[in-house]
């Protein structure tokens, strides 16, 4: 009798077998249903065996394969494996982290691979000018502009501008002004490729390297500066791949990077079949996708982080842009980093994996200066007459200003406003001001449920916890001393936004932040209106920070930086220094050059020396020689037992055994004391944690096995708990 070994969401780290005699080996990677104690659910074949350690008696049947057409290949298997090893997670929860949702229950199984629908202007069309429509004909405005500016689009994208366009669409295929196709079916013979710029000669260098080592696996860390055309490289090295009839996927950091990058894959693959997968992409939707890229009808894949696990079965390339992001890493759950992920399904497959950005995270650089990376260099613009902006320190010991911007910021400011140019405030904090305290007795606002203080947000009138989502009244009093007069104290995007409305009231604003584009397509909408020159004055936080193209916007204002020097996490200089790199970028894209201005109140730091003259080389080699005389990443390997439970002395009790338990494997890992992190108790629940390290991965990894077993075995109720592999926050 065949054995069905089966993988099931449940936090138990083991398959299950069933009894399954007319299973075969090509069902293997399939979903099946089958019984759990008394009720019926759905798990995923993962192999087949002939004998079982449950006895005959007891084991018992699988019900039914699914007749979808989801189905893992042996190589996707073993990624999945491989990847619940290696971050200590339960396999089957693993499985179904990589699962859609809309195709993890048997409801779900009448779905089909998508029909990529699109757009594009027919000859009339093109003849149509913005002047057709009435000032009140907006959405008709606003869907000619993005029809003009990319030359192909599918319904989703129209749809993310809004209501008005998705009317507009109507009557522009009812005059007979668009032509609505589809893509689906079998694959092409040939895939068209509009190539528009001029490759420069680095980028041409850059590309002819990759292409000669096409056919295997190589880590290329493209390191090039802010504007240098990185992107460019992608598409070159994509369309090679289309012609070898193989897939692409393209991971990106960030939902919001995603309408550019696909408008502009579209505009340069007209022919290609592109689907994207990210969680604004709806449930039914992204099954599609999915469903579409596993039977090899999709051409290229463009997503974030969950992407990595999507089926290829003609992969040829991926793609890891802004390689650094910390948005790669899962901090919940199956805490998985999908950079490394890539690089493992690249090797996998042997194929090449191109990682792209202007700041490499260190781990990546110092892998590429030890030979296990192919370090390319792109060190001037791509744009013909662009230069890295002009950075300068402005002084905030010597510049003091009751507003948030120093003169010279204001005066920069007032200067870009008369030239007709754009400008970018960047503050990463959210709200009015971070802080509402009592000028009498000292006291200020915090959350009940964390150890953290409570956000003020003009807009709302409220406070707000940024840990929890918390929110609460703004006290019309101290609760404290019955002091009326409560202050704010620090900046956030609202209250820079509100001084600056003070200094230029004829100046035409918009805040980027969380909170304002929290409405469905409302990013859309907000770089559309960038783009057609309706900001003068941008004011945001990391939205902002990277892989956005802004022709006018020439000076970048960075506000409140320092606080990330004096951090006790020891990624924060490096954090700091790409957050500087990456928003400076955004100016002087084009031809109109740029200026950077960074306000400070330490502007010896060696940091900002580096940063002044864009030298991502003169930082790195620093920093990585600090973190190896201090025993940190990228020199030795290290994991973080996280620990959380409503009352503090089961809690420490847990950690405190989870210790005793590591310290008697004996092993070289270095085991750390349980503390408590940064913000000890977030959403009523307290918190600790363990930090563990050693100069082997391998073991490191045996370590955690032993270590993640005998923690199972305790069997704690009371404690939830977790451990993260290669941390990225401490």
């Amino acid at each position: 009798m065949l054995i069905a070994q089966v993988a099931l969401d449940v936090p138990v780290n083991r398959l299950f077998d069933y009894a399954a005699p007319h299973l075969t080996n090509a069902q293997v990677g399939k979903l099946a249903i089958v019984p759990l104690g008394r009720r019926r659910t759905v798990g995923l074949v993962m192999g087949l065996a002939e004998h079982s350690a449950v006895t005959e008696s007891k084991l018992k049947q699988l019900e039914t394969v699914l007749p979808s057409s989801i189905q893992f290949s042996k190589e996707d298997l073993a990624l999945l494996r491989f990847c619940s090893d290696y971050y200590q997670h339960p396999l089957g929860q693993t499985v179904f982290t990589a699962v859609p949702p809309a195709l993890r229950h048997a409801r779900a199984q009448g779905l089909r691979p998508a029909t990529i629908e699109y757009y594009r202007l027919s000859e009339a069309g093109r003849v149509i000018q913005p002047s057709h429509f009435s000032e009140r004909q907006r959405g008709a405005r606003l869907l000619l502009a993005h029809l003009q500016a990319a030359p192909l689009v599918n319904a989703a994208q129209i749809a993310a501008l809004g209501a008005a366009a998705k009317r507009a669409l109507r009557a522009f295929v009812a005059n007979g002004w668009l032509v609505p196709g589809s893509m689906t079916g079998g694959r092409r013979d040939q895939t068209g490729f509009n190539s528009r710029p001029i490759l420069t000669p680095e980028q041409a260098h850059t590309c002819r390297e990759i292409a000669e080592q096409q056919d295997c696996f190589l880590v290329w860390l493209l390191h090039g500066i802010t504007g240098s055309g990185k992107t460019e490289i992608y598409l070159h090295t994509i369309d090679a791949v289309l012609r070898a009839k193989k897939q692409a996927l393209v991971l990106l950091p960030e939902i919001n990077l995603t309408p550019r990058v696909e408008e502009l894959f579209r505009a340069r693959f007209p022919d290609a079949r592109i689907v994207c997968l990210h969680s604004v992409v709806s449930e039914a939707a992204r099954a599609r996708h999915f469903l579409a890229a596993q039977a090899g009808e999709a051409d290229i894949v463009i997503g974030t982080r969950l992407a990595v696990f999507t089926p290829l079965p003609q992969l040829g390339v991926v793609v890891v842009d802004e390689e650094h992001d910390a948005s790669y890493k899962q901090n919940d759950g199956l805490r998985y980093n999908a950079r490394d992920l890539a690089i493992y399904r690249a090797k996998q497959r042997k194929v090449p994996v191109i990682l792209g950005s202007a700041t490499p995270s260190l781990e990546s650089y110092a892998n590429a200066r030890a030979g296990r990376y192919r370090l390319v260099h792109l060190t001037a613009r791509a744009q013909p007459g662009a230069i890295l902006p002009a950075t300068r320190l402005i002084d905030m010991r010597e510049h003091r200003s009751s507003s948030s911007l120093s003169k010279e910021a204001l005066e920069a400011l007032r200067l870009r406003l008369a030239r007709g140019e754009q400008s970018l405030v960047f503050i990463n904090r959210r709200g009015y001001a971070p802080v509402l305290f009592c000028p009498s007795c000292g006291w200020a606002a915090a959350c009940m449920r964390c150890t953290a203080r409570m956000v003020l947000h003009t807009r709302t009138g409220s406070l707000h916890c940024h840990h929890c989502g918390g929110v609460a009244p703004v006290p019309r009093q101290c609760p404290d001393c019955g002091e009326r007069e409560l202050l704010p104290v620090g900046r956030g995007t609202q209250r820079v936004e509100a001084s600056l409305r003070d200094a230029f009231p004829a100046a035409r604003l918009m805040r980027v932040d969380r909170d304002s584009m929290a409405r469905k397509h409302a990013w859309a909408q907000a770089l559309a209106s960038i783009d057609r020159h309706e900001v003068d004055i941008l004011v945001g936080t990391q939205m902002l920070a990277k892989g956005h193209d802004f022709e006018r916007l020439t000076l970048v204002a960075l506000l409140d930086v320092d606080q990330a020097l004096f951090s006790p996490d020891f990624r924060a200089a490096e954090r700091l220094f790409g957050t500087i790199v990456q928003v400076a970028g955004r100016a002087g894209r084009a031809k109109l050059p740029g200026e950077v201005l960074i306000q400070t109140m330490v502007p010896n730091h060696p940091l900002f020396a580096a940063a002044l003259t864009h030298d991502y080389a003169a930082f790195a080699q620093r920093e990585l020689a600090a973190r190896e005389h201090a025993g940190f990443p990228p020199f030795v390997h290290q994991a973080l037992l996280r620990a959380e439970a409503l009352q503090p002395k089961p809690l420490q009790e847990f950690m405190q055994r989870a210790a005793q338990l590591a310290r008697a494997l004996k092993p070289r890992v270095t085991v750390y004391d349980p503390l408590a992190p940064a913000i000890e108790r977030v959403a009523g629940k307290s918190r600790l944690q363990l930090l563990v390290q050693h100069r082997s991965r391998q073991q490191m990894q045996h370590f955690l096995q032993a270590w993640n077993e005998q923690l199972a075995a305790g069997n704690e109720r009371r404690v939830r708990w977790a451990i993260d592999v290669d941390p990225l926050e401490i």
